[in-house]
């Protein structure tokens, strides 16, 4: 018996550590009163573009409804200058609609206090 308890590992002693901020907490201190691309908060953040994305769109819902407001400037065709007002979608255009193009600038996001 006197074995056995020997045998049972002590629990150690879990020491939190100190919390920081989360991803989107991040991109939106990063956005604020910035003017970014995806790939710039990528390189801040250290995250995928693919997953900056995924975390904008959410932050789009979110910060609208707060006193704030999340802005996206439209991705622009360098070629022609067509610009994507009706795009739904926060990712770079594959191509430009007019002259088909891939030569396009990124989509600019910002969040400003109303």
């Amino acid at each position: 018996m006197r074995s056995l308890i020997n045998h049972v590992k002590k629990k150690e002693i879990s020491i939190p550590f100190e919390r920081q901020k989360t991803i989107r907490q991040q991109i939106i201190s990063l956005l604020s009163g910035n003017v970014l691309t995806a790939k710039d908060i990528s390189a801040d953040i250290r995250i995928s573009e693919k997953e900056v994305y995924e975390h904008l769109e959410h932050i789009q819902k979110t910060v609208n409804k707060a006193e704030h407001r999340f802005s996206i400037q439209a991705a622009v065709c360098r070629k022609c200058g067509f610009t994507f007002r009706k795009r739904d979608r926060l990712t770079k255009p594959g191509k430009c609609p007019v002259c088909r193009s891939e030569t396009i600038q990124e989509p600019l996001f910002s969040i400003t206090g109303t």
